[in-house]
């Protein structure tokens, strides 16, 4: 039984790490978008696949018996993809999406909005915003070329930041008094992100929160149809249930 896993995520590398420790074959299948990505254990392999044929061709090809879209939440094309290959050659899938921040205690005082441009002009007014949406998104934010923005990236931008603007290089997780000094020291205002989800990234939101910060979220597109597990055990119990694996006695939380 071979289980192809997508997405380079924490709960991905989870995932990958429970069944190659029992021995069940796995192939994860990382975008390539990070430079250095942390790679899972197993058969690794890097890039796209040529749209939803050709994920299914590779699917066919390599006899996979189920798929898991462990993805990130905003990685609509991948996950898209993955719907119709799973429909083309009839192999089952699930996605495995940890909890975003809806219900987290101050998330009614947060704005959110649907995507990056809603996102800017949510924030119009801010003076010192701090932007955590990804490298892809900062054309979005050019119009602010004109004011102090701090910008955190895991990688290098494609293109020169705004004179103006300060890049920070680093890649989570944060802790509370991190991301505090950081809001502290840069004189932030508002914090721009995406619904991402997750206790290790949730720091940035509770020091915003303790420091009257104001949070813009761009909100998590909508779930594709197919059932959706929170944690990488419910993940493994699914697997189980397809029959052929000797999962036993495992903890994962």
């Amino acid at each position: 039984m071979t289980i192809l896993i997508l997405g380079g995520t924490a709960e991905a590398r989870q995932l990958a790490a429970a069944f190659v420790a029992d021995g069940v074959e796995v192939i994860s299948s990382l975008a390539g978008r990070v430079s250095t990505p942390s790679l899972p254990a197993g058969r690794v392999r890097v890039g796209g696949f040529g749209g939803p044929d050709g994920l299914a061709d590779y699917l066919r090809r390599e006899h996979a018996s189920a798929v898991v879209d462990a993805t990130h939440p905003f990685a609509v094309k991948i996950t898209r993809n993955a719907v119709q290959a799973a429909s083309l050659t009839g192999a089952p899938l699930i996605r495995l999406e940890r909890p975003g921040w809806r219900e987290h205690p101050r998330s009614h005082s947060w704005t959110w909005v649907t995507d990056a441009a809603a996102a800017r002009a949510a924030a119009e007014s801010a003076r010192r915003p701090f932007l955590t949406t990804g490298r892809q998104s900062l054309p979005d934010f050019l119009p602010w070329a004109d004011r102090r923005v701090l910008v955190r990236l895991v990688d290098p931008p494609s293109a020169s930041l705004p004179q103006r603007w300060t890049g920070i290089l680093s890649r989570g997780p944060y802790s509370y008094a991190v991301e505090r000094t950081i809001l502290s020291e840069h004189d932030i205002d508002v914090i721009l992100t995406k619904d991402s989800g997750g206790a290790h990234t949730v720091a940035k939101l509770d020091a915003a929160g303790d420091l009257g910060v104001r949070v813009v979220i761009i909100a998590r597109p909508e779930p594709p149809p197919v059932p959706i597990l929170r944690t990488v055990a419910e993940a493994v119990a699914w697997c189980r249930s397809l029959g052929g694996l000797r999962i036993m006695g495992l903890s994962i939380t």
